[in-house]
């Protein structure tokens, strides 16, 4: 039984989630769950909200629904954070009266539970 959630156009640096996510890669959602929850990052609450809601996607399942202590059992298999769009640049005032653009980053996280 596999459960999957995303994401997408988070207003974060996809290299300062994937710091997160790297952490929680392999392991057991429960253990995820708490590891994420003291995590001193702004993206491990955006990244524990996924995860959760990979969670309960497989208890709130139509065709074969699975109770809490089964699904804080199951493994993170997946999990990885993705470039999204950059919005659109505004401009510095840089040295020699030369302008260099402010890059606003956006990130798409993606969380894949499996039993196996």
């Amino acid at each position: 039984m596999q459960s999957k959630a995303q994401a997408k156009w988070i207003r974060m640096s996809p290299r300062k989630v994937r710091r997160v996510v790297n952490e929680i890669r392999g392991k057991k959602c429960g253990e995820a769950m708490e590891k994420l929850e003291f995590m001193p990052f702004a993206a491990a609450r955006e990244v524990r909200k996924v995860v959760n809601a990979a969670m309960y996607n497989l208890i709130h399942n139509e065709k074969a629904p699975v109770s809490k202590n089964v699904v804080e059992q199951m493994k993170i298999v997946e999990a990885f954070a993705d470039q999204g769009p950059t919005l659109p640049p505004r401009f510095r005032a840089r040295a020699r009266g030369r302008a260099a653009p402010i890059l606003k980053r956006t990130s798409h996280i993606t969380v894949v539970l499996s039993d196996v």
